[in-house]
């Protein structure tokens, strides 16, 4: 069998793409790689975030497969743990509130918040799920 070797995009939605391309642009430090009414794509390291507007990408006639969905995501971001402290501050210059931070048993800590559209977005040790460490 073939072996997957990525998660190459990643899809959230949320109405207002606009604050969502701010958001993750701006706050995440995201390159927007394309916009338009239907979505905007940022790049993060070799992968790609996808923030789609739902009522739109549900729409038939489309030249790809209709998706979309309603009520908050989650995505992960890889942090080292020695930049935690950064971030904390980072986010609050930013007046983005932390929702929670978790310590897990195998070591690490992730911070949690919400973007414009209340997607849960995290950011974790790149060491959970067992992973190597480097981000």
């Amino acid at each position: 069998m073939p072996k997957l070797t990525s998660i190459y995009e990643t899809v959230l939605y949320a109405d207002d793409l606009g604050a969502a391309e701010r958001f993750y642009g701006e706050v995440l430090g995201m390159d927007v790689v394309q916009r338009s009414e239907l979505f905007v794509t940022l790049r993060c390291g070799e992968g790609l975030l996808l923030v789609f507007n739902p009522d739109k990408s549900s729409e038939s006639g489309r030249s790809v497969p209709t998706h979309g969905a309603k009520g908050p995501g989650h995505i992960a971001f890889a942090v080292q743990q020695g930049d935690l402290d950064s971030w904390r501050e980072h986010l609050r210059k930013h007046g983005v509130k932390t929702e929670d931070e978790v310590e897990w048993k195998g070591g690490g800590v992730s911070i949690y918040f919400r973007d414009p559209a209340n997607n849960s977005v995290e950011l974790a040790p790149p060491t959970l799920w067992g992973g190597g460490g480097e981000s």
